[in-house]
């Protein structure tokens, strides 16, 4: 889905910034130095950590996991709330499947003995006997043809389960037993939808041993998985779009986003009604001010499910659309007071897909050392989130996120009292200084290849959330 592209950028007239952030070569007649503030303040002493905090506290009242009734409300809330502030807005449906497992049970039997295997999340229901053959890690180009009609031995390992599953199944495999690549454990794998063969694991021990008695001979086994598949659900994206006048209108958009759906069982608080909480604030924010680009509001489902909605989305964007967007800001556990640790700049921190810095990142590091931060925000490199699927369309992207993470991340402690108004109001200030500088209508338009002009001097933190 990658692809190369060359996008004109918004950068402030006139105004060479320090090595801190992006910089343009001021044209004549520019603005002092203190213009940026200037323009800063125009968003930034709008923004009301109160109402992000009211926000956090509504959507948090009941879990919002992805294909739920939680997740709906909390999605026809934020599409209320977007159409309240005059945006155009949509709610755009996507299915997905959830593996369901009602009282499963496998049964695995060789030589009559039952193995007590486990079922693998999303497996088919089914029950075949037939001949097991050992096809190693199943890697694609190593699956030979004799596995058609017979039950594959797998090695866990290298690549997915579902990846291991679809190569032996292409190859005509009639059901799969993997077995662990260390320890006991048995409780492990995965099967995606329309993978319609049962799907078991064994412990490592009993994995080996199977292998050895097959190379003596062949073995029949009695396969039977119940109680397990998957479920067709729904879940949405919220779009809110504010286009410019058609008098000033350089044709780009500039993209603020963040996941709405929480974990089962989970309130999210933090993760990530938080992040929901400034996408809101910053769309009240900007809803009247003056704009030659299009500001593009998403909140996202399915996120907890694998960026469930954040791909969908991007994968309805034609070259021609995802050409004009020259940024896309992505906010995700922003507001934990428990989160950050002692780490630089609150602990507040960006990643991008490949570790590298891009216009996204220029801007917001600028941006942190003239708000409430008072310093410039440390880059670094993580996927999981949603900005994955718009680096992949070659979209400059980042994830603002508090690292390390709190201890009740994924848990139904992620609640309205563990927020902190500050470290809301300082990421609102930092992406709404950023996405301005980008929309307001004084700035000229500049070519730009993903990166500032001129080198930036930010710090590279490689460290995951929670580490």
């Amino acid at each position: 889905m990658s692809k190369k592209k060359v996008m004109s950028i918004l950068l402030t007239a006139g105004l060479a910034l320090s090595v801190q952030g992006a910089y343009a070569q001021a044209p004549k007649n520019a603005p002092n130095s203190n213009a940026a503030s200037a323009f800063d303040n125009k968003i930034i002493k709008k923004i009301n950590a109160d109402n992000m905090y009211n926000t956090i506290a509504l959507l948090s009242e009941q879990p919002r996991a992805a294909g739920t009734d939680g997740e709906l409300k909390g999605a026809n809330y934020i599409k209320s709330q977007f159409e309240k502030y005059g945006y155009e807005t949509e709610l755009q449906p996507f299915k997905f499947y959830e593996a369901v497992r009602n009282n499963a049970s496998g049964i695995l039997e060789v030589g009559g003995q039952n193995l007590k295997p486990y079922v693998v999340s999303g497996s088919y229901s089914d029950e075949v006997t037939a001949e097991m053959i050992h096809v190693g890690k199943a890697l694609a180009g190593t699956v030979p043809n004799t596995v058609k009609g017979k039950i594959a031995l797998i090695e866990r390992g290298d690549i997915a389960f579902v990846e291991k599953i679809q190569n032996v199944l292409e190859k005509g495999a009639v059901g799969v037993i993997f077995y662990n690549n260390s320890g006991t454990s048995n409780a492990f794998g995965q099967a995606d939808y329309g993978q319609n063969i049962p799907v078991v694991s064994i412990t490592r021990a009993q994995g080996l041993e199977l292998a050895e008695q097959l190379k003596a001979g062949s073995k029949t086994a009695y396969l039977k998985v119940a109680g397990s598949g998957m479920e067709e659900k729904t879940s949405y994206n919220v779009i809110a779009k504010m286009k410019p006048h058609k008098n000033k209108d350089t044709g780009q958009v500039v993209m603020i986003g963040a996941h709405h759906d929480s974990v089962p069982g989970g309130p999210g608080a933090n993760d990530d009604a938080s992040g929901v909480s400034a996408v809101l604030e910053l769309a009240r924010v900007m809803a009247n001010m003056p704009i030659d680009t299009e500001l593009r509001f998403v909140t996202f489902g399915a996120e907890e499910k694998g960026l469930l909605g954040s791909y969908h989305y991007a994968g309805t964007l034609s070259d021609q659309e995802a050409d004009r967007i020259v940024g896309h800001f992505q906010m995700d556990m922003i507001g934990s007071k428990d989160a950050g640790g002692d780490n630089k700049a609150n602990g507040l921190i960006m990643y991008t897909i490949d570790g590298k810095k891009n216009l996204v990142t220029d801007l917001a590091s600028a941006a942190g050392s003239r708000t409430a931060l008072g310093e410039s925000v440390p880059y670094g490199q993580l996927g999981r989130s949603d900005h994955q699927p718009f680096h992949e369309l070659g979209i400059p992207a980042a994830l603002f996120i508090h690292s390390p993470l709190e201890p009740w991340y994924h848990t139904p402690a992620d609640t309205i009292d563990k927020i902190d108004k500050n470290k809301l109001q300082e990421t609102a200030e930092i992406i709404g200084a950023s996405v301005y500088q980008i929309a307001r209508p004084d700035t000229p338009a500049l070519e730009h290849s993903r990166v500032a002009p001129k080198p930036v001097d930010y710090d590279f933190e490689n460290r995951p959330p929670g580490a």
